[in-house]
């Protein structure tokens, strides 16, 4: 049986039931086109960055700094989403640097020798844009004072709303997510600036997937698009549409923050 994971934006159970939905969808749509071994179900028991690497990858969604940084040539693109988000552009996508709400914050450079909160120091949304906003203020190698890790873009806004971290940088379409069905969570925080935008979470198969596969993935994903009855499904998600980049359209997320600061870590 293959493995899918799509669990980059499933925080809550709108979302949760949608990208569900648009798996049930993928799945008729592949299997209509004589692909088996197709689970009904996405996985829910391999951690979503595991899975990346997994043999029996079929479908997943990734991260784009680990998609540069490690995945290339180990994976294969299929697409890149579209959502239609503040922050967003196309396959495109920015963070949103988030302060307490009563701070007294007002510019990037107020944050230098703060504490920062990051989810994951692999994390372009995180860490790699966030470090890329506060790379030109920083002198001889560093910028802020203190960094936290926190596991999540939820724990980096409790980190900032309970005064544990004075900023984080949420990725847009999660900071979208949480504003429609879980508002109270950002009662407590304010945006002060926006990131460089880079390109978005490519949905990717395994690396030794064959052509047909990928076009095969890539024809059901633009059917997903253009189907009426998903409508209400791609709308909860955001959804609009699909672009198929390069590996070379992901590099330079590598070298974006330049080398005036290194990769933020705890």
């Amino acid at each position: 049986m293959h493995l899918v994971s799509i669990a980059m934006y499933v925080t809550s159970p709108p979302l949760a039931d949608a990208t569900a939905e648009l798996w049930s969808f993928l799945r008729h749509y592949l299997s209509q086109a004589g692909l088996t071994d197709l689970p009904e179900m996405l996985d829910q028991t391999v951690p979503y960055d595991e899975a990346w690497l997994r043999p029996d990858l079929f479908l997943s969604q990734t991260c784009g700094y680990p998609f540069a940084r490690r995945l290339r040539g180990r994976v294969r693109l299929v697409a890149t989403p579209f959502y239609d988000y503040p922050g967003c552009d196309g396959p495109l996508m920015r963070s949103f640097i988030i302060v307490r709400k009563d701070s007294s914050f007002r510019s990037l450079e107020d944050l230098r020798g703060t504490t920062a909160a990051i989810n994951s120091p692999d994390s372009n949304s995180g860490s790699n844009l966030f470090r890329a906003a506060v790379a030109p203020f920083a002198r001889d190698g560093r910028f802020f004072g203190r960094i936290i890790e926190t596991g999540s873009h939820g724990g980096s806004i409790a980190a900032v709303a309970e005064g544990r971290a004075d900023s984080a940088a949420i990725d847009c379409i999660t900071y979208a997510n949480i504003r429609r069905f879980d508002p109270g969570q950002i009662e407590g925080v304010r945006i002060i600036v926006e990131t460089p935008k880079g390109p978005g979470l490519p949905f990717i198969t395994s690396g030794d997937a064959s052509d047909d596969r990928v076009l095969l993935l890539r024809n059901a994903l633009d059917a997903a698009v253009s189907e009426p009855s998903l409508e209400a499904t791609r709308a909860t998600l955001g959804l609009t549409d699909f672009a198929v980049l390069s590996e070379a359209d992901y590099e330079p997320l590598l070298s974006l923050a330049g080398e005036a600061l290194p990769q933020l870590r705890a």
